[in-house]
């Protein structure tokens, strides 16, 4: 049965789709729990959809949730929130935060050194950019099976 996940709350409520949603501290430290949590989602899905999501899905997942919300943590002061929701055939990863500053990706450049992560991100997943009236919500789009 597919349902929702809400371990800020513990609760779960029937649904049309598999989702997941998690309370981040916006320490150093979720950025890891964020990795480990979305692995966990992913392995508990699994079994209510026919096929099975792929290692490599997993990875670029726990890439994307790792780029975003190291974001998040870097930029915006205070709690983060993150959602993962399986909505067709793809895996939504949705991180807010309380900056509302909207992220842009740089241009290319081989001699930079870091803040490379939306484009990372922007490769490898449908990328969405949303202002909230607080803050904003970044929506990543990745396939579950290879295109």
């Amino acid at each position: 049965m597919a349902g929702r996940i809400n371990d800020t709350e513990g609760d779960r409520c029937d649904g049309p789709d598999d989702e997941a949603s998690f309370a981040l501290s916006g320490a150093g430290s979720c950025i890891a729990e964020a990795r480990h949590r979305t692995a966990a989602f992913l392995t508990r899905t699994e079994g209510r959809h026919p096929s099975r999501v792929p290692g490599r899905v997993v990875s670029l997942a726990e890439l994307v949730v790792s780029e975003l919300v190291t974001n998040a943590c870097k930029y915006a002061p205070g709690p983060i929130q993150l959602r993962l929701r399986v909505a067709g055939d793809a895996l939504e990863v949705e991180v807010w935060d309380s900056d509302p500053v909207l992220p842009t990706a740089s241009d290319a450049d081989p001699e930079r050194v870091g803040r490379h992560g939306l484009e990372v991100v922007k490769a490898v997943a449908h990328l969405t950019v949303l202002r909230e009236a607080v803050g904003k919500r970044v929506t990543a789009r990745i396939l579950l099976s290879p295109a």
